[in-house]
């Protein structure tokens, strides 16, 4: 239920009184999350794609990007190396690749939950229906498909022309199969005001997900918004706190789009309504290519680092790296309630 009206977002957004607002966010968050802050390990197992979005280094039409397919056994390598270093989420994401079969999709879901006490979440974009049920009964926790913005128009414009009511159902349908299930958007896409923005919120959180992300735009050389400013840190943050006071159930990450951006701002983000880090362990020879947007990775820390990074960043805020998996909170089925450094037990 919203606890707070349209004129309030509207406020909150111009930055009238961003202390107020980060300390409302963050205060729910530790109501339902204690100090935990959920570890998400993601291995980007392929930069193919057949989209054309206008934002992403991804696409298609870029043929400046070096393309790579991680085999079966290099994934599962990966995610070995995630558990062995303490990850209880694995997140397997590629671009909008075909040439890994239902079927090998399903062999990687069910090898890493009989190897692993694991949940996994799936970000493989537009595969189909019947593909999706298929890997939710092979194991599949949780799966994460990104809207970028909620307007259809400038879905259709940034998206290459593809339709949004497409999408919308895909996600409806995944939560009816029982999913935990992720979406968000991109915060300062070209065109988008400040009511644009209050209404992705709205829609948002209307559709009760499970994790919601909400990262500034950060525009891609070789893409057709190469020109246009990056997305205003400042909103990013204002957006993920309103998100947290309406959706006080959701994992909120505190994303690398912010960390690219400004080496502080990711930190920021977690002492202001975001409860998880989203590490990548792709492998060295592979994680500078995945270019969504620059900065994405860097492509000097070692994969071994990288959530040992995470954990300290974590730490150094006085906060807890968690060890669970972070199921949400919105069906309080999953796992005891959080713990803070300090004894507190969140109520949920």
């Amino acid at each position: 239920m919203h606890t707070i009206n349209e004129q309030d977002i509207l406020t909150y957004l111009l930055g009238v009184n961003d202390a107020e607002l980060f300390e409302r966010a963050n205060d729910i968050k530790v109501q339902r999350f204690g100090d935990e802050i959920f570890l998400r390990a993601i291995i980007e197992f392929s930069n193919v794609c057949d989209k054309k979005c206008h934002y992403c280094g991804l696409r298609a039409p870029n043929g400046k990007t070096e393309r790579y397919r991680m085999t079966k056994e290099d994934i599962l390598d990966a995610a070995a190396l995630a558990t062995s270093e303490g990850a209880a989420t694995i997140v397997l994401q590629s671009g909008d690749d075909f040439s890994y079969s239902t079927e090998d999709i399903g062999s990687l879901i069910q090898e890493i939950k009989s190897s692993h006490d694991v949940a996994v979440t799936l970000s493989l974009g537009d595969r189909g229906l019947d593909e999706y049920a298929y890997w939710h009964d092979c194991g599949a926790d949780r799966c994460l498909l990104k809207l970028e913005v909620t307007n259809p128009r400038l879905y259709k414009r940034f998206r290459g022309g593809e339709d949004f009511s497409s999408r919308l159902h895909k996600i409806k349908f995944l939560q009816h199969l029982g999913y935990e299930v992720g979406s968000g958007v991109i915060v300062g896409l070209p065109d988008a005001d400040l009511i644009s923005t209050l209404r992705d919120i709205l829609f948002i959180t209307d559709l009760d997900l499970d994790m919601i992300a909400a990262g500034p735009f950060i525009p891609h050389p070789q893409t057709p918004l190469a020109d246009m400013e990056h997305g205003c840190i400042d909103l990013s943050h204002r957006m993920t706190a309103l998100l947290r006071i309406l959706n006080p159930h959701a994992n909120i990450p505190a994303t690398s789009a912010l960390g690219a951006l400004d080496s502080d701002s990711q930190k920021l983000g977690l002492l202001r309504g975001c409860n998880v880090l989203m590490p990548s362990m792709t492998p060295e020879r592979h994680r500078s290519d995945y270019t969504i947007y620059p900065g994405k990775n860097a492509s000097n820390i070692d994969i071994t680092d990288s959530l040992k990074l995470a954990k300290d960043m974590i730490s150094a805020l006085g906060l807890v790296p968690s060890s669970s998996k972070g199921f949400s909170r919105r069906n309080n089925v999953h796992e005891s309630t959080p713990r803070s450094a300090s004894g507190y037990s969140a109520r949920r």
